[in-house]
């Protein structure tokens, strides 16, 4: 599937290690290699971590397609109404190549 359709639309990325990044698309290719505007990585902790969730601003960002595990569209709407500070979750796995 074609991601031209995402471009210029807020995305939601999570890469073969784990990390979860929201930024606007603004260019990929064949090889699923993606350029992010405003980018920030949403750092989700634990439930027994003391520490708030965090987000962390990049800015512009290169994800090279060999590190892109899912691409999705984000609701503005619904993600807007979310305090991301209070979100608690367990850690997301990297990829395991067979």
């Amino acid at each position: 599937m074609s991601l031209q359709p995402y471009v210029n639309k807020k995305v939601l990325v999570i890469t073969a290690d784990g990390r979860t990044l929201m930024g606007d698309l603004l260019s990929c290719d064949q090889l699923t290699n993606l350029v992010l505007g405003q980018t920030v990585e949403r750092v989700i902790r634990p439930s027994d971590d003391p520490e708030p969730s965090t987000e962390v601003s990049h800015g512009l960002y290169l994800i090279r397609g060999e590190n892109v595990a899912i691409c999705g569209l984000v609701d503005e709407d619904l993600d807007g109404q979310i305090d991301w500070t209070q979100v608690r979750g367990g850690v997301i796995g990297g990829v395991k190549h067979v």
